[in-house]
């Protein structure tokens, strides 16, 4: 199995911490930031509910530039070889 090695960055990271203090954020914003942060430093993957939630995100114009951005950074530490 092919490994991806990307890693959340600094600024993504930042702005998932955010979205996890603002008790405003989304369900859907929250899980995503915890998959963000959960990468940060690790070598850990997106699963694939989660990339299919993140996948799903990125295709609908219904969700805000934060939601998108966190997307992007989980589906872009996905298994390559799904």
């Amino acid at each position: 199995m092919s490994k991806n090695d990307k890693q959340t960055s600094k600024d993504v990271s930042s702005l998932a911490s955010d979205v996890l203090r603002d008790p405003s954020s989304s369900a859907i914003q929250r899980q995503l930031a915890g998959s963000a942060l959960s990468q940060a430093n690790s070598d850990k993957q997106t699963g694939s509910k989660m990339e299919t939630k993140a996948s799903n995100v990125l295709q609908s114009d219904k969700y805000s530039d934060t939601t998108k951005t966190l997307a992007a950074s989980v589906l872009a530490q996905s298994n390559k070889e799904r």
